[in-house]
């Protein structure tokens, strides 16, 4: 007879917590549920190879909103170490991508040729309509008579007129050009003030970003369904750790701070905001789940 371990009961609590029964667990993960039992009791020796404790006890965390790797290191004595190998990619579960046919993929790699063919044709049939119109329009001859009586019209009370003319258009151009120009100082001006928070790096599931231009740091993590969030400073401090609720957030003033680390479970779940400007993530959330994000934050003097 087998009892509850520390990570089996982290587990069932957490199971407990969304209001899923192991029936439906199995429906979710396509786990069988005496896999799920033994999962919570700790019995590995029922498990089909040694592989699937490490991979089943994964899955099981995704379904209920647990970050796995910080699972696994938690409670990294509960696993046997013969079983500590990775998780092979074609044990997941979750397809975050669809191949393409090689029927459509031959069709996506034409279209691009079968739009320049349309674009070319398009371009001299719009040139053919202008020259045939030119060609055919009497009005053109008229306008060029025009310009012809004009010309010889022209004396020397006009050409005095037209110097003025001239002289005016030139200040108010001048007079233009140095409005525009204080106009785009003030525009860089206003740039440099505007924040830049810019990625600097991303590998894995980790990326990197850096915060300029300002002197406030205030971060708000929402949850667009009920994924796991840790919070860190620089220092390794933990100022936030737990489940976010659906449409509820969690704000935290790092204006003091030189950094923040995020830990995400469900990062498709989860959207970030600097100062009101939403992170877009460098790494795609559907494809890596759980990610850590840095933000270093430098103040502006």
């Amino acid at each position: 007879m087998f009892y509850l371990t520390e990570l089996g009961n982290r587990l069932k609590e957490a199971r407990e917590a969304k209001g899923l029964s192991l029936e439906d667990l199995q429906e979710l993960t396509k786990i069988q549920k005496r896999y799920l039992i033994g999962i919570e009791e700790g019995n590995y020796s029922m498990m089909p190879g040694k592989f699937y404790v490490r991979a089943f006890i994964k899955q099981y965390c995704e379904a209920v909103g647990l970050d796995s790797e910080e699972i696994f290191e938690q409670y990294k004595s509960e696993v046997p170490s013969v079983y500590s190998e990775e998780l092979p990619e074609q044990l997941s579960r979750v397809q975050s991508r669809k191949t393409i046919p090689a029927g459509d993929s031959k069709v996506v790699e034409m279209l691009p040729k079968i739009l320049a063919v349309v674009l070319v044709i398009g371009a001299a049939v719009l040139i053919w309509v202008l020259v045939s119109n030119y060609m055919s329009n009497p009005d053109n001859d008229d306008k060029k008579n025009a310009k012809e009586n004009e010309a010889v019209g022209y004396n020397k009370s006009d050409g005095f007129n037209e110097e003025k003319e001239n002289a005016d258009k030139k200040q108010e151009e001048k007079s233009e050009s140095s409005d525009e120009k204080n106009e785009d100082d003030a525009v860089v001006k206003d740039e440099e003030k505007e924040q830049k928070l810019a990625v600097t790096s991303s590998s894995g599931k980790n990326s990197t970003y850096e915060l300029k231009n300002t002197d406030t740091f205030k971060l708000k993590v929402t949850s667009k369904g009920s994924p796991w969030v840790g919070i860190k400073n620089g220092e390794g401090k933990l100022l936030f750790q737990g489940t976010i609720d659906k449409d509820k957030s969690q704000e935290i003033d790092f204006t003091n701070e030189k950094e923040a680390v995020i830990n995400i479970g469900r990062a498709y779940e989860t959207e970030i905001y600097v100062n009101d400007e939403k992170l877009e993530y460098s790494i795609s959330p559907t494809e890596v789940n759980t990610q850590l994000v840095t933000i270093q934050f430098t103040k502006a003097e």
